[in-house]
Protein backbone atom coordinates (compact mmCIF):
# COMPACT_ATOMS: atom_id res chain seq x y z
CA UNK A 1 0.00 0.00 0.00
CA UNK A 2 1.18 3.50 -0.69
CA UNK A 3 1.26 6.06 2.11
CA UNK A 4 -1.75 7.94 0.73
CA UNK A 5 -3.91 4.84 0.31
CA UNK A 6 -3.10 3.34 3.66
CA UNK A 7 -5.93 3.11 6.18
CA UNK A 8 -4.98 3.55 9.83
CA UNK A 9 -6.56 0.52 11.40
CA UNK A 10 -5.84 -1.98 14.11
CA UNK A 11 -3.55 -3.82 11.67
CA UNK A 12 -0.97 -1.03 12.09
CA UNK A 13 -0.71 -0.59 15.88
CA UNK A 14 2.71 1.05 15.74
CA UNK A 15 1.37 3.83 13.51
CA UNK A 16 -1.58 4.41 15.84
CA UNK A 17 0.95 4.60 18.67
CA UNK A 18 2.85 7.30 16.78
CA UNK A 19 -0.29 9.30 15.98
CA UNK A 20 -1.33 9.43 19.64
CA UNK A 21 2.25 9.83 20.85
CA UNK A 22 1.87 6.67 22.88
CA UNK A 23 -1.24 7.69 24.76
CA UNK A 24 -4.33 5.54 24.94
CA UNK A 25 -6.32 7.68 27.38
CA UNK A 26 -7.53 11.25 27.10
CA UNK A 27 -5.27 13.95 28.50
CA UNK A 28 -6.39 14.67 32.07
CA UNK A 29 -8.62 11.62 31.72
CA UNK A 30 -11.39 12.56 34.15
CA UNK A 31 -14.75 10.89 33.73
CA UNK A 32 -16.37 14.16 32.65
CA UNK A 33 -13.80 14.71 29.88
CA UNK A 34 -14.29 11.18 28.56
CA UNK A 35 -18.07 11.65 28.64
CA UNK A 36 -17.71 14.96 26.76
CA UNK A 37 -16.52 13.09 23.65
CA UNK A 38 -19.07 10.46 22.76
CA UNK A 39 -20.07 9.32 19.27
CA UNK A 40 -22.63 12.06 18.67
CA UNK A 41 -20.74 15.01 20.18
CA UNK A 42 -20.43 17.73 17.55
CA UNK A 43 -16.99 19.22 16.96
CA UNK A 44 -16.32 22.64 15.38
CA UNK A 45 -12.90 24.10 14.54
CA UNK A 46 -11.90 27.36 16.24
CA UNK A 47 -8.52 27.65 14.49
CA UNK A 48 -6.91 27.06 11.14
CA UNK A 49 -4.38 24.27 10.62
CA UNK A 50 -0.72 25.20 10.98
CA UNK A 51 2.09 23.77 8.83
CA UNK A 52 3.82 22.30 11.89
CA UNK A 53 0.79 20.25 12.99
CA UNK A 54 0.63 16.53 12.53
CA UNK A 55 -1.47 15.67 9.45
CA UNK A 56 -4.37 14.13 11.38
CA UNK A 57 -4.80 17.24 13.57
CA UNK A 58 -4.72 19.49 10.51
CA UNK A 59 -7.27 17.26 8.76
CA UNK A 60 -9.62 17.49 11.75
CA UNK A 61 -9.43 21.29 11.74
CA UNK A 62 -10.10 21.43 7.99
CA UNK A 63 -13.05 19.06 8.07
CA UNK A 64 -14.63 20.64 11.17
CA UNK A 65 -15.20 24.06 9.68
CA UNK A 66 -18.81 22.90 9.82
CA UNK A 67 -19.96 20.81 12.79
CA UNK A 68 -19.22 17.08 12.53
CA UNK A 69 -19.84 14.32 15.03
CA UNK A 70 -16.96 12.42 16.61
CA UNK A 71 -18.16 9.30 14.77
CA UNK A 72 -18.04 11.11 11.40
CA UNK A 73 -14.54 12.44 12.08
CA UNK A 74 -13.37 8.95 12.98
CA UNK A 75 -14.88 7.53 9.80
CA UNK A 76 -13.47 10.25 7.52
CA UNK A 77 -10.00 9.84 9.00
CA UNK A 78 -10.21 6.05 8.88
CA UNK A 79 -9.00 5.92 12.49
CA UNK A 80 -10.40 3.98 15.45
CA UNK A 81 -12.60 5.95 17.84
CA UNK A 82 -10.03 5.59 20.62
CA UNK A 83 -7.36 7.32 18.52
CA UNK A 84 -9.78 9.99 17.29
CA UNK A 85 -10.85 10.88 20.81
CA UNK A 86 -7.21 11.26 21.92
CA UNK A 87 -6.56 13.65 19.01
CA UNK A 88 -9.76 15.59 19.70
CA UNK A 89 -8.96 15.85 23.41
CA UNK A 90 -5.60 17.43 22.53
CA UNK A 91 -7.22 19.91 20.14
CA UNK A 92 -9.88 20.67 22.75
CA UNK A 93 -7.26 21.26 25.46
CA UNK A 94 -5.39 23.60 23.09
CA UNK A 95 -8.69 25.43 22.36
CA UNK A 96 -8.39 24.68 18.64
CA UNK A 97 -11.83 23.02 18.57
CA UNK A 98 -14.98 23.29 20.61
CA UNK A 99 -17.61 20.67 21.25
CA UNK A 100 -21.36 20.98 21.24
CA UNK A 101 -23.86 18.56 22.61
CA UNK A 102 -26.28 17.21 20.01
CA UNK A 103 -29.87 18.42 20.11
CA UNK A 104 -31.60 16.59 22.96
CA UNK A 105 -34.40 14.29 21.85
CA UNK A 106 -36.90 16.18 24.02
CA UNK A 107 -36.33 19.34 21.95
CA UNK A 108 -37.03 17.64 18.63
CA UNK A 109 -40.57 17.87 17.23
CA UNK A 110 -42.90 14.95 17.80
CA UNK A 111 -42.80 12.39 14.99
CA UNK A 112 -46.60 12.24 14.82
CA UNK A 113 -46.73 16.01 14.32
CA UNK A 114 -44.19 15.86 11.49
CA UNK A 115 -46.13 13.04 9.80
CA UNK A 116 -49.38 15.00 10.12
CA UNK A 117 -47.75 18.04 8.50
CA UNK A 118 -46.35 15.87 5.67
CA UNK A 119 -49.76 14.30 5.02
CA UNK A 120 -51.38 17.73 5.05
CA UNK A 121 -48.84 19.04 2.55
CA UNK A 122 -49.33 16.02 0.29
CA UNK A 123 -53.08 16.70 0.18
CA UNK A 124 -52.54 20.25 -1.10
Amino acid sequence: MSGTDQQWDEGYPERLYVITRGRSALRGSTASERAALDLVTLVVARAEPEPSMQPEDAAILRMCRSPLSVAEISAYLGLPMSVTTVLLADLLADKRVETRAPVPKALLPDRALIEAVMHGLQKL
